[in-house]
């Protein structure tokens, strides 16, 4: 759009980051503003999984996270030879699923991140049914292949939108936008304002 920006339409699927299986096909509308970040975005996915599915996965995912009898504390995910540890990975899928918001946020057209490694990871114990975490991420930025540290903290409880907050190493405020308010798994991103964390 001449003097405006540009604005791409997209069609893709979706897939399962640990099956690569299909679970959704989507059209999606992205329009780039000059001098403005990030992208106004319109979606619409079709889920080719069972609803019922998602959510009996969405919860065998929250219960292996609220069985710890301690805290999870862990650092360098995957490790140097690109290993999860079984127990880890519900902390590594929520940490997948927060810094994709980081990545939109601070993606422009020219430039793009990827997930790297998860630094380390506190859980925190809450007194409500929510799962907390503190993070630090890696992600790679393209085409620079600089790694950028981000501290995210990331609230979640099956049914209900994600909720983080970030900062990262180039910056020195946190980060409260919001984005995807859809319920029912880990895919939605809700703001909330910084004293309810």
């Amino acid at each position: 759009i001449p003097g405006v920006g540009h604005k791409y339409y997209l069609q893709f699927t979706t897939e399962d980051y640990r099956s690569g299986q299909n679970v959704g096909n989507c059209l999606a509308t992205v329009f780039y503003q000059k001098k403005k970040s990030p992208p106004a975005v319109t979606i619409s996915c079709v889920d080719t999984k069972d609803e019922k599915q998602i959510q009996e996965e969405d919860n065998k995912f929250y219960q292996k996270i609220k069985q710890q009898t301690k805290p999870i504390i862990a650092n360098d995910i995957p490790d140097s030879y690109g290993n999860i540890e079984p127990a880890l990975e519900p902390v590594w899928a929520l940490a997948v699923v927060g810094s994709s918001y980081i990545m939109w946020e601070k993606s422009t057209e020219n430039l793009s991140y990827s997930m790297a490694q998860v630094k380390s990871v506190k859980q925190w114990i809450r007194k409500d049914d929510s799962t907390e975490f503190d993070y630090t991420v890696l992600l790679h930025e393209m085409p620079t292949q600089e790694m950028i540290s981000c501290h995210m903290r990331v609230i979640w409880l099956p049914g209900h939108p994600l909720k983080v907050k970030y900062f990262c190493a180039s910056e020195n405020q946190w980060f409260e936008e919001a984005s995807g308010m859809e319920s029912g798994s880990a895919a939605g991103i809700l703001h909330e304002k910084e004293e309810n964390f």
